[in-house]
C-alpha cells in the first residue's frame, strides 16, 4: 500500500497550544485535545481532529491515569543511511525541506526525535556509482593514523543531518558499526587473520585501537554539530551473514567494553551511552549466547560503563524483554532496528502488528525509544549494496519514486513513527493507568510540558468508546475498528 507525500502533508500540521491549554485547528476553532487516527483498511490516514472535555458521570469505560510512574522516553525515528540520504538529496530542495519538516519539526510536524547512523558502511551505503560498492570503514588502511571521515558520509549524511538539525536541534543519534576495519579482525577461533568484510572477530590486540576508532568517530560528528547520544559496539553481533558483519560474542563485548571502550570514553570525557547487543530476541538460536546482555551486565567492570541493551525483532518475541528487565532493572531498553519488505508486507497487518509488538511492546517494558531501519528508499528498494547478505527487498519507512524524486509514498513504518511521536515527546514519562477496554491497548505518558499523550491500538473488528481521565477532566475518545489512535491533551 502506497500513499502520496503531497496527499498527507497539509493534514499533518500540529496545532500550537492556545490559551488555557486549548489546541487550535485553523478554520475549526479551539479544542481541549488533538486526536490522530489511522485505520488498517487505509481509509483514514493520520487524520487529525479536535476533542472536548465532558462533564458528568461517564457512561463509557474509563481509563484513569494514576500517580505511578515508569521510564522516561526519548522518542522514535528511523535510520538515516547513506541510501536514505542519497534519495533525499535527489529531491528538489523545497520537497525535501517539506518532508523533513513534516517528520522532524516538533511544532509544525510530528516531531520524530531519534535517528540511527551506521558507523562506516552497511548494506544501504551505496550511491549506485562509488567504486567501493558501499563497503567501507573510516580506517581501511592499517594503523589509526589513517582514520578519516569517509567521502560517502561527508557527501550524503552530513548535508542531510545539517538540514534535520536546522529543523530540530534536539534529535538524538545512536550509531552502530557493521564491522571493525578488516585489519583488526581474526578468524572465529581468534587464531589467524580474517581480512574480510564479513564474519571474523575483533582481535584483542586491537581493542584499544578500536576504542579509539569510536572516540574519533564521535568527536568528528560532535565537531560538525551533531552530538552522539549512544553507540552499540556491534550491529547484530551474532550474525556473520550480513554484507558487512563481525561476530562479537558476549565474552568479546564484556572484555572490549571493560578493558578498552569504557575507559576510552571515560578518558575522553564522552557522555555517549554504550548500549550492547543490538540483535534479536532469540539470540539467533545460539544456546551459549542466551541472555547475552545479562551475562555482560554481570561483570561489574564492564557493567559500570553500559547504559543498557538494544534489540531487533528478526527472531524471537518481545516478551524476552521481561526477563531482561527483571534481572537488570537499572539498565535501559532500546529498540534499534526492524524492516518491512516484499517478503511479508501488507498494510493492514503490518500497521497493527508492528505497533503492537515493537512500539507498545517495547514501551510497556520500560523501553526508552524505537528506531526503524531505512528512513527512505526508492521504488526499487535501493540503492542497496550488491553483495550476499544485503537486503534487496526492503522498504523504507517511505519510498520515493526515482525519476524526478517528487512522489513520496508512505508505508506503515511512517505511520507508526508519526503516531508515537506526535503524542509522546522526548523526556515524557510513562504513567500508570487503571481500567481497560476489551480488545484495546493503551499506554499514557506525561510530556515535559505537562500535557498527556495516549497511544491506543484497537485490534478488534468493532469501534471502541472510552474516557481518558487524570481526575481533573474527562476526555471521551472513539477508537475505530482495527486502528491506531494518538491523543494529546492538557488538563
Amino acid at each position: 500500500m502506497k500513499h502520496s507525500f503531497l496527499f498527507a502533508f497539509s493534514a499533518l500540521i500540529m496545532a500550537a497550544c492556545g490559551p488555557k491549554g486549548a489546541y487550535t485547528i485553523p478554520g475549526q476553532g479551539s479544542f481541549d485535545a488533538l486526536k490522530y487516527t489511522t485505520t488498517a483498511d487505509s481509509t483514514v490516514l493520520f487524520a487529525k481532529e479536535g476533542l472536548h472535555f465532558t462533564k458528568g458521570e461517564a457512561s463509557d469505560p474509563v481509563i484513569r491515569i494514576t500517580d505511578q510512574t515508569f521510564q522516561t522516553v526519548e522518542g522514535f525515528g528511523a535510520a538515516v543511511t547513506i541510501s536514505s540520504c542519497y534519495n533525499l538529496l535527489k529531491m528538489k530542495q523545497e520537497d525535501r525541506t517539506a518532508f523533513l519538516k513534516e517528520l522532524f519539526d516538533p511544532k509544525d510536524g510530528v516531531g520524530s526525535s531519534l535517528i540511527r547512523l551506521a558507523i562506516g558502511g552497511s548494506d544501504f551505503s551505496w550511491d549506485y556509482e562509488h567504486p567501493c560498492g558501499g563497503r567501507f570503514t573510516w580506517c581501511d588502511e592499517e594503523g589509526m593514523e589513517h582514520f578519516a571521515p569517509h567521502e560517502l558520509d561527508v557527501k550524503y549524511v552530513l548535508p542531510v543531518l545539517k538540514e534535520i538539525y536546522a529543523i530540530n536541534p534536539d534529535v538524538k543519534i545512536i550509531g552502530s558499526p557493521w564491522t571493525a576495519p578488516r585489519w583488526m579482525k581474526l578468524d572465529v577461533d581468534l587464531k589467524g587473520s580474517h581480512y574480510s568484510w564479513t564474519g571474523g572477530r575483533l582481535n584483542p590486540a586491537f581493542y584499544r585501537d578500536y576504542a579509539d576508532y569510536f572516540v574519533r568517530w564521535i568527536r568528528y560528528f560532535e565537531s560538525q554539530g551533531f552530538p552522539i547520544y549512544g553507540i552499540t559496539p556491534q550491529n547484530e553481533p551474532l550474525n556473520a551473514g550480513n554484507s558487512m558483519s563481525m561476530l562479537m560474542y558476549w565474552e568479546d563485548t564484556r572484555d572490549f567494553v571493560k578493558t578498552a571502550l569504557g575507559p576510552a570514553f571515560e578518558k575522553a570525557g564522552l557522555k555517549t551511552r554504550i548500549l550492547i547487543f543490538d540483535h534479536n530476541y532469540n539470540y539467533d538460536g545460539m544456546p551459549d549466547q542466551d541472555g547475552y546482555p545479562l551475562k555482560v551486565f554481570e561483570d561489574p567492570e564492564a557493567g559500570k560503563y553500559i547504559a543498557g541493551s538494544a534489540w531487533h525483532n528478526y527472531g524471537g518475541r518481545v516478551s524476552e524483554l521481561d526477563r531482561i528487565i527483571a534481572a537488570a532493572p537499572d539498565k535501559e531498553i532500546w529498540f534499534t532496528e526492524a524492516s518491512i519488505g516484499t517478503w511479508s508486507y501488507r498494510f493492514d497487518r503490518s500497521l497493527l502488528n508492528d505497533y503492537r509488538e515493537i512500539f507498545l511492546g517495547t514501551l510497556s517494558r520500560n523501553g526508552k525509544g524505537v528506531i526503524f531501519w531505512n528512513l527512505m528508499l526508492d521504488e526499487k528498494q535501493g540503492p542497496y549494496t550488491n553483495f550476499n547478505g544485503s537486503c534487496m527487498t526492503c522498504y523504507g519507512a517511505v519510498n520515493v519514486v526515482s525519476g524526478d524524486y517528487s512522489q513520496v509514498n508512505r508505508y506503515t513504518q511512517w505511520y507508526n513513527i508519526a503516531h508515537a511521536s506526535v503524542a509522546v515527546r522526548p523526556g515524557a514519562i510513562r504513567v500508570g493507568t487503571e481500567g481497560s477496554v476489551e480488545g484495546l491497548q493503551c499506554l499514557v505518558f506525561r510530556n515535559p510540558d505537562s500535557s498527556f499523550g495516549a497511544l491506543l491500538l484497537n485490534g478488534a473488528e468493532d469501534s471502541k468508546q472510552l474516557v481518558l481521565t487524570s481526575g481533573e477532566n474527562d476526555l471521551p475518545v472513539e477508537v475505530p475498528a482495527r486502528s491506531l489512535v494518538s491523543v494529546r491533551w492538557k488538563d
